[in-house]
């Protein structure tokens, strides 16, 4: 007898995908194959920044739909707007600092 959760199979399932379309495809999300080609990174980092945002244990459900939204980001905009790499946020004079760095002194050369 296995011991296995219901979702044991479905994590199992997540470790062997590695491409946009192999996610796509998996949740049976029907996408255009130009979008995808142009913006495959984009579109798995704004998933992988969705699913950080959601928490809890991962479902079915929950992470198609964030695949969806994170698809969609891309077929109504584009890499540069949604600025979803650091790059992108620097030409868009967009500067992240962490809390701990506020308030250190910055270490002589």
């Amino acid at each position: 007898m296995s011991h296995e959760t219901p979702d044991s199979d479905f994590i199992d399932d997540m470790a062997d995908l590695v491409s946009a379309e192999d996610f796509l495809d998996y949740f049976g999300v029907e996408y255009d194959a130009r979008v995808v080609q142009v913006n495959r990174l984009h579109i798995l980092q704004r998933f992988h920044n969705y699913l950080q945002g959601a928490g809890g244990e991962p479902d079915r459900e929950t992470w198609r739909a964030l695949l969806v939204r994170a698809y969609e980001d891309f077929v109504h905009s584009d890499a540069q707007t949604e600025a979803v790499f650091r790059v992108f946020q620097r030409a868009q004079g967009i500067a992240k600092v962490s809390i701990s760095s506020i308030g250190r002194k910055p270490s002589s050369c």
